[in-house]
């Protein structure tokens, strides 16, 4: 590990929100930087021109701590901590001896003084940076340890909301669960009474009518969206647990969950049902909202 990098291991494991802010000063050098989601990493720096060396090393820099996120970073040195002034002596005596010249040519009378000199200062005045560039990557360390602990806490807060609507979402599937039986009892009773009316004064084939009902209530039968709707909220809660680079996992997951719900929303014949759905598919596109800003 040198100056310029860090180990993206170690904050692998943790959970990170992609929205954060950080910043560090240090002898006339400030550095802020800024993140928000984004599908990949994207950085935009504006730093002073004798910088621009720097750019692709600090790049890397972020590159090996994160791993998704649009970064906007922001790199200010004051002029005194920057630059040291260098007058190029043989520039104003070429610039002195050309003046002399044309006077003598145009017999042009006056006096070639350093005021004649002050406003041409940017033709021989040169600018030399004479901050420590590596110092300079150590504030930008620093301004980066600063974005990681607040996207660290952001992460954790993130994460505690997610495993509240999870568990919610798992208490709604077991109501539904506990509703099966019943619902369908209900239907099969609803089946049998219809089927009385439609067939009134008929022979009626029992065998056939036990065939269709099965039929019937296959179709209507929610079992196993309810198992898998435990399977994908124990997956959910594992990925959540295990930390590092979730977010698209955690997306996809979501998807999953929310056609298993709208497949029960379709089969339920039943209201009460019907509503936990409504507030299920509700909570999830919640969690999709969160999940869109985890790394």
């Amino acid at each position: 590990m040198t100056k310029w990098g860090y180990c993206s291991i170690v904050y692998s494991i943790m959970i990170q929100s992609m929205t954060g802010f950080g910043s560090a000063e240090k002898d006339g050098c400030r550095i802020e930087i800024r993140s928000v989601n984004h599908r990949f990493l994207d950085v935009y720096m504006r730093a002073p021109s004798f910088m621009n060396q720097l750019e692709i090393p600090l790049r890397n820099m972020v590159k090996e701590r994160f791993a998704r996120g649009k970064f906007d970073i922001n790199i200010t040195v004051s002029e005194l901590a920057s630059a040291e002034l260098n007058i190029n002596t043989e520039a104003v005596r070429k610039i002195h001896h050309a003046f002399k010249g044309l006077q003598e040519d145009l017999s042009i009378k006056g006096e070639i003084d350093i005021n004649t000199f002050i406003g041409l200062h940017n033709m021989f005045i040169e600018t030399k940076p004479k901050y420590d560039l590596d110092v300079i990557a150590v504030i930008f360390s620093q301004a980066l340890d600063d974005l990681a602990g607040m996207r660290r806490r952001e992460g954790d807060t993130l994460a505690a909301e997610l495993r509240r609507f999870a568990g919610s979402i798992g208490a709604d599937n077991e109501k539904i669960r506990a509703s099966c039986d019943k619902v369908l009892a209900e239907v099969k009773d609803k089946y049998n009474e219809r089927l009385k009316i439609l067939l009134e004064g008929q022979e009626i084939d029992e065998g056939r009518i036990l065939q269709e009902a099965a039929v019937f209530a296959a179709k209507l039968d929610i079992a196993e969206e309810i198992a898998r709707i435990d399977s994908h909220l124990g997956q959910f809660r594992e990925i959540l647990s295990g930390g590092g680079i979730i977010g698209r996992k955690l997306d996809f997951i979501l998807q999953e969950l929310n056609r298993e719900v709208n497949t029960i929303a379709s089969k339920s014949a039943d209201y009460a049902v019907s509503s936990i759905t409504v507030g299920m598919k509700t909570e999830i596109e919640k969690m999709r909202e969160q999940v869109q800003n985890i790394q």
